[in-house]
């Protein structure tokens, strides 16, 4: 599995170099909108609650959508995503969705 470190908008992470490109890949998630969610968040920064209990549902989306973007890069044999960028709507419904997109390369 490819490291957090590894997933940059840049064109490298710092002290490494693209050793070859593997294409595009991408990664999408979608958390449907909940007043019950939110509610609970709410009462959570009352009481205390540790910040992961409140994400947003579009942080929660921008987390699954990564990860599905490391596991796609992977089955390529990447071992960095570089120039990642993301897409973020939120439909009538509530419906939040979020892209990701990077190039999976291998490093040197």
């Amino acid at each position: 599995m490819i490291a957090k470190e590894n997933l940059v908008t840049l064109d490298a992470p710092d002290g490494f170099h693209v050793a070859s490109s593997l294409g595009n890949v991408t990664g999408k998630a979608t958390r449907p909108h909940s007043m019950l969610r939110e509610t609970f968040r709410s009462i959570g920064a009352f009481i205390g609650l540790a910040p992961i209990e409140y994400l947003t549902d579009a942080e929660r989306a921008r987390e699954e959508a990564l990860e599905v973007l490391r596991t796609n890069a992977s089955m390529l044999g990447a071992d960095a995503v570089i120039k990642i960028q993301f897409e973020a709507v939120e439909d009538e419904g509530g419906v939040t969705a979020v892209v990701a997109r990077g190039e999976a390369v291998r490093l040197g």
